[in-house]
């Protein structure tokens, strides 16, 4: 792997402190959730759908057993939540666009964990 060991493992714990759900979780919320529903991504061509899909797989690894890729997935998706945190809707973190973006994603913004503020 490319990346230095330090890097992973930065990578490792900001994804781990964004992505908040649980495997079954997730899983449960993507099969409930049809591809795209009340979900927008930054980017017209990104499907949030299939990256939570992929998110599902990642939290199934161990930090030793990560590729490349899987890394550079893991900053892709710290950076959307990211992204989506420093932005949140005006009148409530409920607000179903925004939240079911998260949701995909594998974080949950009403968790007492979820980050808040512009600092995020």
């Amino acid at each position: 792997m490319a990346d230095t060991d330090t890097e992973v493992a930065e990578v490792w714990e900001d994804f781990h402190a964004l992505v908040n759900m649980t495997s079954p979780e997730l899983r449960d919320w993507l099969v409930n959730t049809p591809d795209g529903v009340d979900t927008y991504a930054p980017e017209p061509d990104l499907d949030v759908h299939a990256l939570g899909l992929r998110v599902l797989q990642l939290l199934s690894k161990r930090r030793t057993d990560l590729t490349s890729s899987d890394v550079d997935l893991m900053r892709e998706v710290a950076d959307l939540i990211h992204s989506r945190l420093r932005n949140p809707p005006e009148a409530d973190v409920n607000d179903e666009p925004w939240r079911d973006t998260l949701l995909t994603l594998g974080h949950d913004p009403t968790r007492a964990d979820s980050p808040r503020g512009p600092d995020v």
